[in-house]
């Protein structure tokens, strides 16, 4: 009876372990183990299998955003689908669920690591997440092209592997604190940021330039991410009775700050980043929107006729309307195929190197995607990004573009 316990026993402790193992597999984590040497996968032979992976959150309180990312880069994948089977090769998404949370993100990006036919990351939806996880592209020489990362931290670093399609936070931080001091006319500003890489980063850059262009500063604190109670720093704010509220953050957050805000008799102007552009904004908050403007380095898709018929297309297929970053996440993706179209050309129509791939992505030049024009630097940066300025109606979503700005 006690050798048959046992054996139960030493059973039962692999039973989780081969459990991990088929999930893993299940869920596009691939099979092979990650090469020491980081050159990545998959050269030498035409024809098989090419993925490209998301990592956004599809879960928790980003997931509104992270899911427009992957549903963008879903759409570039099945219209150049036809394309690649010319080319010899199926073409398939991988999408993984990073919650918003930078553990989980280092850990989805070492299956994808393990993954050789995986030869691109379109992501992350966070700063935070993306700097940690592209540490991990980096050794194994996967390109990242992202629709959303502002932080300077993200290109700064010269990682070879690193590149979006958006603006940095040293010029969307600067770019609303013009428009807050010089359209909005605010002269005391409070600042409340999430203590995030992405929300501090923004935070800061904003007051910085507010400083600069004469605008007083009255108050700097910091929330916690997943808070719902803001009456503390709220009342800090009434007793400076600013002119206008800055918040360095994201939408589920911002969202009860602003109803909240108003809830106190705070009336006065509020503005934030990119991250409040979503629709959930527009639905935590409710009325209290109004007198809402954020910065976005997401333009308006349906501003031209050829973005237009896209949003049409994207809605019919998913039953969703576009979000701010549904079209940023298709031209990620599509500036990321581009490239690996471009690889496998150069080397005679076989399957190319995560090398071939990463180079091939810095290289792009003067691509025009569906809403934004795409020329990397050497550090990865968009030479072509542009900064946004929206103003919430209430019950209305996207908010009104009201302002454009291209870096000086």
């Amino acid at each position: 009876m006690k050798r048959i316990r046992r054996r139960w026993l030493h059973i039962r402790s692999w039973l989780p372990v081969a459990m991990v193992a088929f999930l893993v597999t299940a869920c596009g984590g691939g099979g092979a183990s990650p090469s020491s040497s980081g050159s990545g996968g998959g050269g030498g032979g035409s024809g098989g299998v090419i993925k490209i992976a998301t990592q956004s959150p599809l879960s928790g309180g980003n997931a509104t955003l992270g899911e427009a990312i992957k549903l963008g880069a879903q759409l570039a994948v099945e219209d150049r689908a036809e394309d690649f089977k010319k080319l010899g090769f199926t073409l398939q998404l991988v999408p993984y669920d990073d919650q918003a949370d930078p553990k989980k993100g280092v850990a989805n990006a070492q299956m994808i690591a393990a993954d050789q036919d995986i030869l691109g990351v379109v992501g992350h939806l966070n700063s935070g997440v993306a700097i940690p996880s592209s540490e991990v592209y980096e050794k194994y020489s996967i390109p990242m092209v992202s629709p959303s990362n502002t932080a300077t931290q993200v290109t700064d670093r010269g990682l070879k592997t690193v590149n979006r399609i958006c603006a940095r936070d040293d010029f969307q931080g600067p770019a609303g604190a013009k428009f807050a001091v010089q359209q909005l006319g605010a002269k005391k500003i409070f600042v409340i940021q999430d203590k995030t890489a992405y929300g501090q980063g923004l935070a800061d850059a904003f007051k910085d330039a507010a400083q600069k262009l004469g605008a007083e500063i009255v108050g700097y604190e910091g929330i916690t991410v997943g808070e719902k109670d803001f009456n503390g720093v709220l009342n800090q704010a009434k007793a400076k009775n600013p002119d206008l509220i800055y918040f360095g953050g994201t939408y589920a957050e911002g969202g009860l700050i602003v109803k909240q805000a108003r809830d106190k008799g705070l009336n006065m102007k509020f503005m934030g980043g990119d991250a409040l552009d979503s629709s959930s904004m527009v639905e935590i908050a409710g009325p209290a929107i109004a007198d809402t403007y954020y910065t976005s380095i997401a333009a308006d898709v349906t501003k031209t006729d050829e973005g237009k018929k896209w949003a049409q297309r994207y809605e019919q297929k998913f039953g969703k309307k576009v979000e701010s970053y549904s079209s940023y996440g298709y031209d990620s993706a599509m500036v990321l195929l581009k490239a690996i179209e471009n690889a496998i050309q150069a080397d005679g129509g076989k399957k190319p190197t995560r090398e071939q791939v990463r180079d091939a992505v810095r290289a792009i030049q003067d691509y025009q995607g569906i809403v934004t024009k795409v020329g990397f630097d050497n550090k990865g940066d968009n030479k072509y990004a542009k900064v946004y300025v929206y103003q919430f109606e209430p019950g209305q979503y996207p908010g009104q573009q009201i302002a454009e700005l291209a870096k000086d």
